[in-house]
């Protein structure tokens, strides 16, 4: 919105020199992440009281899961991720270019997953069940949303000659210029790559600012990717393929990091509120569709590895338990197999946490080797 009251009063006698900041994609960026910050902070405090007014018992706790998180973990809200969207939506609304479709797109996936997270958690906190919507259920929304996304993108992102072809192929990491045309079936791929990172971060959210930090070194990455093949200088250097008009996602993922911030004030152990399906979900949407966008599908999977090995985790788990009735882990997600060996919660977040930057930067390597 601010960048339009720039433009026009860049044509008009009223012009303010101070305002040219607002041409600066950087500058765009670092104030979104500021203002999402400040909003998610400024709800805090009244927000969690709210909850927690309206939620009575809080979160369901599982029962069959580590012992000591019935008792410390009990009692505490959900739904935290109300604060991160809050944050999120009025810095990216505030900051960025809303006639770029890439912006709107990002949004509509966010915003939806968004909506359906709340649903489960608050089927989950007023049944008192850790149980919500059904898997099915969840998944088709899912699916439903991330396609009419997908085929908005192909039918109405920026085209250009040299790019031509691009808006239904996958490229692949580490080649120059290894690129698939899938056609058509592109939509089946994104739709996978989105639903399933909504899925694979909801279900790394089981511990104290385990999931919100990863998010954010994520979308910090992904800031940084988007700015760059974005540019079409910057793109031809590093022989990225060129996304004309995706520059302008950096805005949202400041806006990520900024909101992240501010959950993470209320959500460091011990958590005054948990993020819920309702940030997990949105959250998890909102990285996936940015690598869509930008044609870093397969890097997401790099940047976002800890989130996909968390998945795996409980695939692998549930799988080979219902063919053999024997576990791999002693408990799923991962993460609460590490509880089970005996780390403290702390050293399993802080770790993993470190394992999303060493893979964060192996996903920045790719732009350069190839």
């Amino acid at each position: 919105m601010l960048y339009f009251l720039y433009e026009w009063l860049a044509r008009s006698q009223e012009h303010v020199p101070l305002l040219n900041l607002l041409k600066y994609l950087t500058f765009r960026t670092g104030m979104s992440m500021l203002t999402a910050y400040i909003v998610a902070v400024a709800m805090g405090s009244r927000f969690i009281r709210w909850m927690k007014s309206k939620q009575g018992k809080g979160q369901p706790i599982r029962t069959d899961g580590i012992a000591r998180h019935v008792t410390e973990k009990a009692g505490t809200p959900t739904m935290g991720g109300f604060m991160i969207l809050a944050g999120l939506f009025v810095g990216a609304l505030l900051w960025a270019d809303l006639r770029n479709i890439h912006v709107w797109v990002v949004l509509l996936i966010t915003g939806s997953y968004g909506v359906l997270g709340f649903m489960d958690d608050y089927a989950k906190v007023t049944k008192q069940t850790t149980a919500g919507l059904s898997s099915v259920q969840k998944l088709i929304a899912q699916f439903v949303v991330a396609i009419a996304a997908t085929v908005l993108l192909i039918l109405f992102a920026p085209k250009s000659p040299m790019t031509a072809g691009m808006e239904t192929s996958v490229v692949f990491p580490f080649f120059k210029t290894l690129v698939i045309n899938l056609g058509w079936f592109y939509v089946a791929f994104a739709a996978v790559t989105i639903a399933g990172f909504s899925n694979a971060v909801n279900l790394t959210d089981g511990l104290d600012g385990l999931a919100i930090v990863p998010v954010m070194i994520a979308a910090a990455t992904f800031g940084l990717i988007t700015y760059l093949v974005g540019n079409y200088k910057f793109a031809d250097y590093l022989n990225l393929h060129f996304a004309p008009g995706v520059g302008e996602l950096a805005v949202l993922c400041g806006a990520i990091i900024g909101g992240g911030m501010g959950f993470l004030w209320y959500n460091a152990p011990p958590a005054k509120i948990f993020m819920g399906d309702t940030g997990s979900l949105a959250l998890g949407g909102a990285l996936g569709a940015i690598a869509v966008c930008s044609k870093h599908e397969l890097v997401l999977g790099i940047v976002g590895g800890l989130f996909v090995v968390e998945a795996l985790s409980v695939i692998i788990q549930v799988g080979y338990f219902k063919k053999t009735g024997k576990r791999v882990f002693l408990m799923a997600p991962i993460h609460h197999h590490f509880e089970k060996l005996g780390w403290a919660e702390s050293t399993v977040v802080i770790r993993f946490w470190i394992v999303a930057m060493m893979l964060s930067f192996v996903g920045l390597a790719t732009l350069k080797l190839r």
